[in-house]
């Protein structure tokens, strides 16, 4: 029983990421009606981003560790927002009218590639690591031997308040009331008024924030994110808010918490080496038999 709870314990925190990574996407989704591969791809290049600048500061700057986080941190930020502006500018604004809807996947396909691949060559195609951060056990109940890292409930408990965080804009405020009006009918709301590059141009600087932010907890409990990471976790959100929701990002986002707590039980009591290939498969076989509302369109 106890194993089987530490298990629950260690899925709640693959949860809160894909959690996070799943509202973020639909974030966009809901607004283009398009399919993007790049934000897997923007999860892993701020978490490495995040540890080559901290490296960088450690044994080039020679600041103390704090001071070096703080610097990666920055730098994280600097060039993710950066790529946000490219991305919105070269990517959303001249393909969003584009006849075909492959379009966008194939750039951001593209997009994927060559953050990989300068995130490889940044690093000279080594892995850097972060020395344990808040790795103290803390026991979740009494009688069992269960157990979170302090840093583990850090992520939960930032993944639970940027996503009631998202859900209180997106139902309370007018931000929220404008996401779904160009979600619903772009062209009827740019009669109302609301211009509709805008919202998308805000819609991707919020999906790409809650994604760093992301790759930064993930970076700090696990230490490294490698090259590939990213392509992984692009496909599997892509499938995720496939089966949840393409509109809803809290659907999404509960759809993906459950992928992940079925990753953790999968590791648990079945190989590893076959987690990937049972969570595509079980993703693949909900798309085959769910009917999808006339409102979500891939």
């Amino acid at each position: 029983m106890g194993y089987f709870l530490q298990l629950l314990l260690n899925g709640i925190h693959n949860a809160s990421l894909y959690a996070l990574l799943a509202y973020g996407y639909v974030l966009i989704h809901g607004l283009t009606h398009r399919t993007d591969l790049s934000l897997g791809s923007v999860f892993a290049f701020s978490g490495q981003t995040f540890i080559l600048g901290t490296a960088f500061g450690w044994t080039a700057l020679w600041m103390t560790l704090p001071a070096a986080m703080g610097f990666g941190l920055m730098v994280a930020v600097i060039y993710v927002g950066l790529g946000a502006c490219l991305i919105t500018k070269y990517i959303y604004e001249p393909l969003q009218d584009a006849g075909s809807r492959n379009t966008v996947l194939v750039a951001t396909l593209g997009l994927s590639i060559f953050l990989m691949e300068l995130s490889r060559i940044a690093a000279n195609t080594r892995d850097y690591w972060l020395p344990p951060m808040l790795a103290q056990p803390v026991r979740m109940a009494g009688a069992l031997d269960v157990s979170l890292t302090r840093m583990q409930i850090v992520n939960v408990a930032a993944a639970i308040a940027i996503i009631s965080a998202g859900e209180f804009v997106m139902r309370l405020t007018a931000a929220g009331r404008t996401w779904r009006a160009v979600s619903d009918e772009p062209a009827a709301a740019a009669l109302c008024g609301i211009d509709p590059r805008r919202v998308r141009m805000l819609a991707v600087f919020a999906a790409y924030a809650i994604c760093a932010l992301t790759g930064f907890l993930a970076a700090l409990y696990y230490g490294n994110i490698s090259f590939t990471t990213g392509m992984v976790f692009g496909l599997k959100i892509l499938f995720i808010t496939a089966a949840g929701s393409f509109s809803q990002p809290l659907l999404a986002a509960l759809g993906a918490a459950a992928v992940g707590m079925a990753e953790s039980l999968w590791g648990g009591y079945f190989p590893v080496l076959w987690k990937d290939a049972a969570i595509f498969s079980l993703l693949v076989f909900v798309l085959a038999v769910r009917t999808f509302p006339h409102d979500e369109r891939v």
